[in-house]
């Protein structure tokens, strides 16, 4: 066969379409970085996570003498096939930010939210990245978010983790048609009746003569996985098309929105994949991923025995239903209800996490190392107790290697408060940053390897 040798911005043409591909045995490694040998492979995502947790749940029900993960706790069991791959760090802390208004625009930038000047203190930490790597991708960021619902929706502070500039929140897309447009199309959408690979037919056949036999599968695994997404996509937007003119509800009890799934796990599963595709078309290298918008009130009722919306579950020690938080017709039984019922809506998260890990975890990469093992994935949130509005134990987790740079399976125990910006410099550190500190942050964490 052939010799042939890729550019990594390698791509399929065709009319109206420009698809990426993903890293193959013949496309060159990226150049390494002075700082760590793997960050040219390294993927990095930020996964939002508002509302806090209830005191108590999140931390591992058994660890062995060095750390290491025996057993999670029941409200993290999804995440246990899965505990070899993760961190979980305790009495991290943002000293500055923390809350609904403070502490969802100032999470990735490490400092505090001036409200008067709309002012997140500093650029966040994705927008670093991005800005180090813009020249490696065919987007130097991607920022999504789910679209949010209650009377904070519209709220920018509550709905920007991802800034270019200290005053300069960037815009989160919250539609997946337009999210795949973006990574694939050079049109607003290719034609209605030809799909993305339609399109770029006569590129990829002419590119399978000329590749290895693994590079081969891989590139069929990637394809097919480019016609599910668009099937998905073209689903829900009939699906909720049909539901606004019936003048049904979505799970979550609002009306639907064009293009958004109705049900709120193939929502949030739809966006993941997304994201996965992205790294794996090597389209980005880094991502946002809001979960919901900083004060949440989505309702959750379609999880069994769960009743409320989410803000108002998250201050569970008042169970009356009479609070301003509260929707004026829900109430619970008692304190310990209306907790267990927040607890679950965490757990749902939990779930939705693994999902994407699962994923990850099962796409090989040229190196014989998983999508995962080349990636790092921090999911947590600026409030501890959802209750308390806390700015202290921080709901944090870090999952993959960070391309061999992170050893996880470890819950690591801190006597006195952690930064969360020394977590976010050792991970710029990992994609080649040559930066040594964010917002209160004055050192790189070092207690990932």
């Amino acid at each position: 066969m052939k010799s042939r040798t890729f550019s990594r911005r390698a791509i399929l043409q065709g009319v109206g379409a420009t698809v990426a591909l993903p890293l193959l045995d013949v496309i060159p490694a990226f150049a390494q970085s002075p700082l760590l040998p793997d960050a040219g492979k390294n993927r990095l995502a930020y996964l939002y996570f508002p509302n806090g947790i209830p005191r108590g749940i999140w931390y591992p029900e058994k660890t062995g003498s060095s750390g290491e993960l025996i057993k999670l706790n029941e409200w993290m069991s999804p995440l246990e096939p899965f505990k070899g791959d993760i961190i979980i760090p305790s009495n991290v802390w943002t000293p500055e930010g923390n809350g609904h208004v403070d502490g969802t625009p100032t999470w990735l930038t490490g400092h505090d939210y001036d409200a008067r000047a709309v002012n997140a203190g500093g650029v966040s930490a994705d927008q670093i990245v991005a800005r180090h790597l813009r020249d490696q991708t065919l987007l130097p960021s991607l920022e999504l978010s789910t679209k949010g619902e209650g009377y904070f929706s519209n709220s920018l502070p509550r709905n920007a983790i991802s800034w270019s500039a200290p005053d300069r929140p960037m815009t989160r897309e919250i539609e997946p048609r337009t999210i795949f447009d973006r990574m694939f199309s050079t049109q607003s959408s290719v034609n209605s009746n030809r799909t993305v690979m339609d399109s770029v037919l006569a590129d990829a056949r002419s590119l399978s003569k000329v590749v290895s036999v693994e590079d081969s599968l891989r590139l069929d695994e990637y394809f097919e996985a480019i016609r599910a997404l668009e099937r998905r996509i073209e689903f829900s937007e009939r699906q909720s098309t049909e539901m606004a003119n019936d003048r049904a509800l979505t799970d979550t009890l609002v009306a639907p929105a064009p293009g958004i799934p109705a049900d709120h796990q193939s929502y949030v599963r739809l966006m993941m994949d997304l994201m996965i595709l992205a790294f794996q078309s090597n389209a980005t290298r880094v991502i946002t991923f809001m979960l919901d918008h900083g004060q949440s009130n989505r309702y959750f009722n379609f999880i069994p025995e769960v009743e409320g919306t989410w803000h108002a579950l998250s201050h569970y020690q008042n169970a009356s239903g009479m609070t301003e938080d509260d929707d004026g017709s829900t109430s619970w039984e008692s304190v310990a209800q209306k907790r267990d019922m927040y607890a679950e809506v965490v757990r749902w998260h939990h779930t939705q996490v693994a999902y994407l890990l699962d994923r990850m975890k099962n796409i090989q990469e040229p190196d014989g190392n998983s999508l995962l093992y080349n990636s790092m994935i921090l999911f947590g949130g600026g409030i501890g107790d959802g209750n308390e509005h806390d700015a202290s134990h921080l709901p944090t987790l870090l999952a993959g290697r960070g391309g061999g740079t992170i050893n996880p399976g470890r819950f690591i125990e801190h006597s006195e408060q952690t930064d969360l910006g020394s977590i976010h410099v050792a991970l710029m550190q990992r994609m080649g940053v040559p930066i040594e500190r964010l917002g209160t942050a004055q050192t790189a964490y070092t207690r990932l390897i």
